[in-house]
């Protein structure tokens, strides 16, 4: 495994993860997210190489004073990495916003993409959903209170139905109280769930790529609906409904990798046969 700070065409330095060997996968955190991320969901064991650049805001890459975020932003850095690293075409994949910049490059790139990998998928086509409300409330109390504003946030109507309904949610939204920066990543979290993947319907239905969509219920912010209505949009998807985390988190980790396995093994085959 190569650890490393590349250096994009803005002189911004950011973490890549670059692990494993055969045909390149390129696999992203969620917001909030970072390699580890990465590590707990993706299959060991399997005849690829699997790149994860951590965008920036995030893991290693670092909150930076002044900087701003968007999907469209880590999408450019993405494909910087992937030029650098000299990667023509390769799979790519992600989780809820890693999901999101991965549909945006099968949009963008059709001709470089041989596989798509959508896990929870927080975005269809637009930007702001309302399920994404959750994440700029809590900038927004971090912004008033800094890390004393995880009180306000579990009182408030939000946080009380995501207590009573997407438990997992609920705990991943809180963890921000605890970031040593605040007033930093209520930046990042605000601007990202205010943005969208910047694709339209047309283009989604446009896509002529395996594809794999997978979610699951008890998920508030990445509804099984999005994955179902996205497998409905993509012409050769096939969608997976996987155990909840809320329910058993082990479960939930053997079947997301076990869908991944089934789908990056019936990549390699068919890479090998269209060679």
């Amino acid at each position: 495994m190569s650890r490393y700070l590349h250096t994009l065409p803005d002189g911004r330095k950011v973490h890549v993860e670059d692990c494993g060997a055969g045909f390149p996968v390129i696999f992203q955190h969620g917001l909030g997210g970072d390699h580890r991320q990465v590590a707990d969901s993706f299959p060991d064991g399997l005849s690829c190489r699997r790149i994860t650049l951590e965008c920036r805001g995030h893991g290693l890459s670092g909150l930076a004073s002044g900087e701003s975020y968007s999907i469209a932003g880590f999408t450019d850095d993405l494909i910087a990495v992937a030029d650098a690293l000299g990667l023509a075409r390769f799979a790519i994949g992600g989780i809820s916003m890693g999901a999101a910049i991965a549909l945006r490059i099968a949009v963008l790139h059709p001709g470089r993409v041989t596989g798509l990998m959508l896990i929870r998928p927080a975005w269809l086509a637009e930007a702001a959903p309302e399920n994404m409300r959750a994440f700029s409330l809590v900038a927004d109390h971090l912004r008033q209170s800094g890390r004393n504003g995880r009180a306000a946030f579990l009182a408030s109507p939000t946080g009380r139905r995501l207590a009573d309904e997407a438990p997992d949610n609920l705990a991943s939204l809180a963890g921000f109280f605890d970031h040593p920066e605040p007033a930093a990543i209520a930046v990042l979290l605000d601007a990202i769930a205010r943005d969208g993947p910047g694709v339209d319907e047309r283009q989604i239905r446009a896509l002529r790529v395996p594809a794999l969509v997978v979610g699951h219920g008890l998920d508030l912010v990445h509804p099984l609906d999005y994955a179902h209505r996205l497998g409905e949009m993509i012409p050769d998807a096939r969608v997976i409904a996987i155990t909840p985390k809320a329910v058993d988190r082990a479960r939930y980790s053997a079947d997301l990798q076990a869908a991944l396995t089934d789908f990056i093994r019936y990549l390699d085959t068919f890479q090998e046969k269209c060679a």
